[in-house]
């Protein structure tokens, strides 16, 4: 059974993240390279909101799928994205176009020593586009799906 509640706190979480990281949207690349606590905290708040649709997505893979599905390993965090569309909750150019989002997740929890402050600075403002309308269509789905219950 999808749990609405479970879903909307995470969507309600990330929506507060996307305001959080609008603060830092107009920052150069000099502000927040120069200023160790912005970037930490930019990302900290991308590393937040991708994980956060990551449990959203497990959530509704596991609920929606059917069993039948041509699955032999566990899903990854890229491919939790991309099987959302395949379950009709958002279009597939969406898909792919935030599934790339799961890369940065990796690259801030494993290559947080090496991290490219670029990619971190160029990923700003794709996020807040991005999730917010992430939130858009996943809270739609949502809504749709309870309503036929």
């Amino acid at each position: 059974m999808v749990r609405r509640d479970f879903i909307a706190r995470k969507l309600r979480l990330i929506a507060e993240d996307l305001g959080r990281l609008a603060h830092f949207r107009d920052d150069s690349l000099e502000t927040l390279t120069g200023d160790f606590l912005r970037m930490a905290a930019v990302e900290r708040l991308l590393e937040r909101i991708v994980m956060r649709a990551i449990d959203i997505n497990e959530h509704l893979v596991g609920e929606l799928s059917t069993g039948r599905e041509e699955r032999t390993t566990r899903l990854t965090y890229r491919d939790s994205f991309i099987r959302l569309a395949e379950l009709s909750v958002y279009p597939a150019e969406f898909a792919e176009r935030i599934a790339r989002s799961a890369g940065l997740r990796n690259i801030l929890v494993h290559d947080y020593n090496d991290v490219d402050r670029r990619i971190v600075h160029g990923s700003i403002r794709g996020c807040l586009e991005d999730y917010r309308r992430y939130v858009e269509l996943v809270d739609g789905f949502v809504e749709r799906r309870v309503g036929d219950a």
